[in-house]
């Protein structure tokens, strides 16, 4: 299981992607409203911590801590006017974490900018594409495999992201959008129109993560899919819903691992977990589709 991001696709390989970032910071005290992008400078031994519990339950793929790492998006954080720096410390903690196992490979994440877009917005895209551009430059500085856009549910802000990562670089660039209205977007999208609108502008998977419900991404894969595209799918969906504050999530391990595995074979080839799932969570998901203890 060697290579790069896009030979391991070729080869038919399924990997296995980390699990949540802030649930999982929340259990190792970090403040509510305080953004995990500060972690990176404030608490690098968690963020580390955290890498390397995923890379030990056997994680094929982590995400660097720069899901709120566009300039736009940190402009309320202490660390506004460091963006481009805290994303490559971001990736060389995910690099650090990374190489304590053969072949685990790290992705740049990068999420919306938390605002909408003109005309329903005052973000134009222009400034989207500069602040991805930006991101996305600083991230293959500090040494990431592959680039990811996630929870995106817009098209026209995804395409901008698009736009600006590819104007910052060539690294293999994986699209995924929220489908938070069960298999709608928050936009009304569905993934058959979000696989139409995205998938051929040059990306090398896309996909689905956080959500609603397991059975509703289930759909959703089933939606993806029959598009028939010949693009890999990413799947990451949450451990159910949040419940209380902090928030807590009740799917368990074994219920995600059997989810996942039917993902694959409705035709996701990363599957992994988003909001709520723990190291826990993927060492089985690892289990179910690896048919072993972890990926080593």
């Amino acid at each position: 299981m060697m290579g790069s991001f896009l030979e391991r696709l070729r080869a038919g390989d399924i990997l296995v992607a980390d699990g949540a970032t802030g649930t999982n910071y929340q259990k190792m005290g970090i403040e509510i409203g305080v953004p995990p992008e500060e972690w990176v400078f404030d608490q690098p031994e968690n963020v580390l911590a955290l890498h390397r519990a995923f890379v030990d339950a056997g994680a094929d793929i982590i995400l660097t801590c720069s899901f709120g790492g566009t300039r736009l998006r940190m402009r309320d954080s202490k660390y506004a006017d460091r963006a481009p720096e805290l994303n490559r410390r971001a990736a060389e903690l995910a690099r650090q974490a990374a190489a304590t196992r053969a072949g685990v490979l790290v992705a740049g994440s990068m999420g919306p900018t938390g605002a909408l877009m003109e005309p329903f917005g005052e973000l134009t895209r222009a400034d989207a594409v500069n602040a991805y551009a930006e991101q996305a430059a600083a991230l293959a500085e500090g040494g990431v495999d592959l680039l990811l856009l996630e929870t995106f549910f817009a098209l026209d802000e995804a395409q901008a992201a698009i736009e600006g990562v590819k104007r910052a670089c060539a690294l293999p660039l994986v699209v995924s959008f929220s489908y938070d209205q069960g298999t709608r977007t928050m936009m009304g999208l569905r993934p058959s129109q979000v696989v139409e609108a995205i998938a051929p502008l040059g990306i090398a998977t896309i996909g689905a993560n956080c959500g609603k419900s397991l059975d509703a991404m289930e759909q959703i894969v089933a939606e993806m899919a029959a598009q028939k595209t010949g693009l890999p799918l990413w799947i990451k969906p949450n451990a159910g819903l949040p419940k209380g504050i902090p928030p807590a999530y009740d799917t368990t391990p074994a219920e995600m691992a059997d989810y996942a595995t039917r993902y694959v074979k409705a035709g996701a080839r990363i599957v992994g977990g988003c909001c709520g799932s723990t190291p826990a969570h993927v060492a089985a998901i690892a289990r179910a589709v690896h048919g072993r203890d972890n990926a080593a």
